[in-house]
Parts: C-alpha cells; structure tokens; sequence
C-alpha cells in the first residue's frame, strides 16, 4: 500500500519579487530576483505556520415561495497569506514598512557603522509578486509544491513586540489583487502548482 503522501505536514518558505518576475521552474531552486523572507526561510518563521485563505461572500437568492436558496451569486473573493516572522532585520523589517529602502551608513573613524528605514509609508502602496515554496508533493516523495501569487500586497499590521525570553515577530499578512496581465480571469490570483512527476 502506498504512503499518504496526500497527507501534508510541512513548512512553506516564502519569497517575493517585483511585479513581472518570471515563477521559478518546480523542480529548481528560485532565482536571484527572488527575496527570501525571513533570513533562514522558514526557520525563522513561528509554529503556526502559512495560512492561505480563500475567502469570499456570497448572496444566496431565496424566492417567496421556497425557503431555501435557489440561486447563489459570489459578491467578493480574497486571497490572503499570513504569517509570522522571527526575524527584526532592517531587510524583513522592510516589508512592514511599504518596502522602504534600507540605507546604510559605513563604519568610519570614531562612528559606528548603522542601517535604518524610515517609517512613513504614504499614499502608495507598494506590491509585488509571492512565491511559497514546500519540499513536499501530495503524489510523492522528492517533490515541490508551490503558490504563485503574480499580483498582492503587504495588508497586515505587524506589532512586533520586545519581551523577555520571547522572539519578536512581524505578523505578515498579503491580499492578492487582480493580476491586470493576467491573460485569464481564471489566472487573475495565480496559481497552486504542484509536482507529479520528476523530471525525465
């Protein structure tokens, strides 16, 4: 009898790239154009894990001469990736802060050398393209899977908090939009690609 693998019980690392970034090839690592968040992927992020919701509100027509519905209509649909990220440094904390640059000041005589981003965000908002990434398939072993998300934004409000004996996390939460070159309706969000076979 075959193993489970239907059975998933493994950690997603996740990565993002500016809007245009060609998805890395399933069965080969990311790119350079793709930034790991998190310095050690998901070894900085907390148990909880990525959570990916597929949301959406429907309005469920019901006539006067029957008590249960007998037409549904979507009104709305969202796609959100949430997380929580054990890592402070300027080039995570970054994504809290509509993707500010880091900029960084060099050691000299008598002066420590120092990083730092600004806080204010503005009127825009930054987006960008997520990949998630897992070493594990529900046909096999030696496997990837992944989540494409082409087109989203940063929608959280991390609160990282400075305790004694506790990580502080950044609590990242990304809402898909629209993918306005997506060729499809259907690809609008972008995908869930997962890997069946390898590669001959």
């Amino acid at each position: 009898m075959p193993a489970p693998f239907e059975i998933i019980a493994a950690p997603f690392t996740a990565y993002y790239a500016p809007l245009g970034t060609a998805f890395p090839v399933i069965s080969a690592a990311p790119a350079a154009d793709w930034t790991k968040i998190g310095t050690s992927g998901d070894k900085n992020y907390d148990e909880e894990g990525v959570t990916v919701q597929h949301t959406q509100d429907i309005n469920k027509v019901r006539s006067l001469g029957s008590t249960g519905p007998i037409k549904a209509f979507r009104r709305e649909e969202d796609l959100i990736i949430s997380f929580t990220v054990w890592d402070v440094s300027l080039e995570n904390y970054r994504l809290a802060l509509n993707q500010n640059e880091v900029s960084t000041t060099a050691a000299g005589v008598g002066t420590a050398g120092t990083r730092s981003v600004q806080f204010y965000k503005g009127e825009q908002v930054a987006t960008m393209a997520l990949l998630l990434r897992s070493h594990v398939s529900p046909y096999g072993d030696g496997m990837n899977m992944q989540y494409e998300v082409p087109y989203c934004f940063m929608s959280g409000n991390p609160e990282p908090a400075y305790r004694k004996g506790e990580p502080a996390g950044m609590a990242l939460e990304f809402t898909a939009l629209r993918d306005p070159a997506a060729v499809t309706d259907a690809a609008s969000f972008g995908r869930l690609l997962i890997q069946h076979q390898k590669p001959l």
